[in-house]
């Protein structure tokens, strides 16, 4: 084993002068400046690409629904498109179809009230 023990300072670092410590610590100045330079620069340039990255989504956001919209519409005009309008034949044949179910509407009715009105008379006679 050795006599010497390990200290693990440097041969340098054992001994500076006034004027070395000095430049050493404006070198260690310097370097955290431009360290914080170098971050705040790095730091910028990220929150741009991140509000760069936000304004593309709401820009795609408002294509598509842009598209959407546009495509509702089309969808919207193309089963109106569909719908026929009626001529007047079709409209007069459903008019009448419809005159024909109320009067057989009313005509069930009118005999169910005779049948009723019988019964009734019936029901005094006997």
């Amino acid at each position: 084993m050795s006599d010497e023990i390990d200290t693990g300072a440097d041969a340098e670092d054992e001994v500076r002068t006034p004027e070395e410590e000095a430049k050493h610590k404006a070198e260690e100045r310097a370097e955290r400046a431009e360290r914080a330079e170098r971050m705040q620069r790095e730091g910028a340039q990220a929150m741009a690409e991140h509000i760069a990255s936000i304004k593309a989504v709401d820009e795609r956001t408002v294509r598509l629904r842009a598209l959407r919209l546009a495509k509702e519409a089309a969808d919207a005009q193309a089963k109106a498109a569909e719908v026929k309008p009626l001529t007047k034949a079709a409209a007069a044949k459903a008019k009448a179809a419809e005159k024909a179910a109320d009067k057989a509407a009313d005509k069930a009715v009118a005999e169910k009230a005779a049948a009723k009105k019988s019964a009734a008379k019936a029901a005094k006679k006997a």
